[in-house]
């Protein structure tokens, strides 16, 4: 019994000794075949503004304030836009009430001109101020509709969830229109730009699996933040390195530029911050169960 035990003990630690060695070799190869890059956060950013222009009224957010979709983030003093929307539904009544009495003319004369009674050129005359009626009530709908959009485009909405990132003007100000009032970086998408030297851009394709460290320390782990990633974007066109860029290989080299975007990305991420990305290449993906990916 004693030989037994001892038997299917050596037998698991031989296993477990063996399973070690597997990974061991599978992660030695996957690492072999893995390209690091360096580089850093992009966060998509929108300047926001008034698509008229006027004073200034309110700003409702600080820099650094999370705004969600839809939200209300500036507005300007629209007194004069209200009038002139005012002005517009008192004309679009006018010509309402002028088209009916046009279509009530013609139809209280229209049984006298079936029987002649009514000359032609009066029957004609009513039917043109009909038609002339109706066509400047629809010019005063269209006026009543483009004045009521004026008044709307004193108010500035978040186009999508984010951070403010910039106050650019303060109430008061005259802005014109188009003129940035805020700068918005959206919370998503989220990627890290980095540099890859042209001779490694035939071992990567887009969804390339990667892992992203930042200098940052995870509080559970006591390790390097990481995140997961893949490649979505790889620019056709060649450069060189850019100065800001750090790498292992000479500054000078023909690179291409790569968005590796973040999978799990969370509020750490921030815009700038530098990080490390250790891109898998199709040879090492292929060692990895198969080129399953987790």
């Amino acid at each position: 019994m004693t030989n037994t035990r001892a038997i299917l003990l050596l037998t698991a630690a031989t296993a477990a000794a063996t399973a070690v060695l597997l990974f061991s070799r599978f992660h030695q190869e996957d690492e072999r075949h893995a390209v690091t890059l360096y580089g850093n956060v992009d966060i998509r950013q929108v300047d926001m503004s008034f698509r008229v222009s006027g004073t200034l009224k309110e700003m409702f957010f600080e820099e650094g304030d999370h705004v969600q979709k839809g939200e209300l983030l500036a507005t300007l003093d629209d007194k004069d836009y209200r009038h002139t929307y005012q002005k517009s539904l008192s004309e679009l009544k006018r010509h309402e009430a002028q088209m009916k009495e046009a279509v009530s003319v013609l139809e209280t004369n229209l049984p006298l001109c079936k029987q002649k009674i009514a000359s032609e050129r009066s029957c004609i005359s009513y039917a043109h101020a009909r038609d002339e009626a109706v066509a400047a009530y629809e010019s005063a709908k269209i006026t009543s509709r483009y004045e009521k959009n004026q008044l709307e485009y004193t108010k500035i909405y978040a186009p999508d969830d984010g951070v403010i990132s910039t106050r650019i003007l303060e109430p008061g100000a005259t802005v014109a229109a188009g003129m940035p009032v805020y700068t918005l970086s959206k919370n998503a998408p989220l990627w890290i730009r980095v540099y890859l030297p042209e001779p490694l851009l035939g071992s990567v394709d887009y969804g390339s699996r990667a892992l992203i460290f930042t200098d940052s320390t995870d509080p559970a782990t006591g390790n390097k933040k990481q995140y997961r990633g893949h490649i979505g974007y790889i620019s056709p066109i060649a450069e060189f390195t850019p100065k800001t860029v750090q790498t292992e290989e000479l500054r000078t080299d023909l690179v291409y530029r790569l968005n590796i975007y973040v999978d799990d990305a969370d509020r750490f991420l921030k815009q700038g911050m530098p990080a490390t990305v250790k891109i898998f290449t199709e040879s090492s993906e292929k060692n990895d169960d198969g080129g399953n990916l987790h």
